[in-house]
């Protein structure tokens, strides 16, 4: 997909996990975008995410981090908005018109709650060994995925019949909550509307991790 990125810019510098869901967001807008960059993996277990200098990037110590030509940001769906409005040609990944902004935002904000406290939650306890709820993170993850299945059995993406940052912020942790212990077996609308993400130019999936014992799984063509 075509991109505004400048011929003699330097790669934007990604600050990641390599299994982070919020940090893969930002490289699959990206990788969507043809957009040259480089990675730059954190030892978050030894505390390199609260590193004086990793703060100036990223205030609140999270990933990811972007750095782009003199330009430093945090936050996975601030990056987002940021990219779309930056570097996007052809596709409107953030519509202009108002409406059609305001569902996009909606969705953003269900990627920082619901998508959060379900499938991105299980998946902390059972790839990370975070201390969290895991059988309330699976029913809440249930619980969205139903709504979502149904909107998606109506429309091709989260907004509407284009894709937009919407479905970049939603994909990670939906794709992988076989990993955190949820089935996508019984949403085919929305394994339908991975595979159409995951069928995009340039599409750039996420590491694996294994799926617990007895999980059923369509977790696409992540690698």
């Amino acid at each position: 997909m075509n991109s505004k990125f400048s011929a003699d810019a330097a790669p934007i510098t990604l600050y990641r996990h390599e299994k982070s869901g919020h940090c893969h967001r930002v490289e699959l807008m990206m990788a969507l975008l043809d957009l040259p960059y480089e990675t730059v993996e954190l030892d978050m277990a030894n505390g390199a995410h609260k590193m004086p200098a990793f703060l100036k990037l990223s205030p609140f110590g999270l990933v990811p981090a972007i750095e782009d030509n003199g330009i430093t940001l945090s936050d996975s769906n601030a990056i987002l908005v940021y990219l779309a409005r930056r570097y996007s040609a052809g596709i409107e990944w953030l519509p202009e018109d108002p409406l059609a902004a305001a569902e996009v935002q909606a969705w953003l904000s269900v990627a920082a709650g619901e998508i959060a406290n379900g499938p991105c939650a299980a998946r902390l306890v059972t790839v990370f060994g975070a201390s969290l709820d895991h059988e309330d993170a699976v029913e809440k993850s249930h619980n969205l995925f139903r709504v979502i299945d149904r909107i998606l059995s109506a429309r091709a993406f989260l907004a509407g019949d284009a894709i937009t940052i919407a479905d970049v912020a939603g994909y990670s942790y939906i794709a992988h909550a076989p990993e955190g212990g949820v089935s996508l077996d019984p949403y085919p609308a929305i394994r339908t509307w991975l595979s159409r993400i995951e069928a995009l130019p340039n599409f750039r999936g996420m590491a694996r991790s294994p799926l617990p014992a007895g999980i059923g799984n369509r977790a696409g063509n992540q690698i």
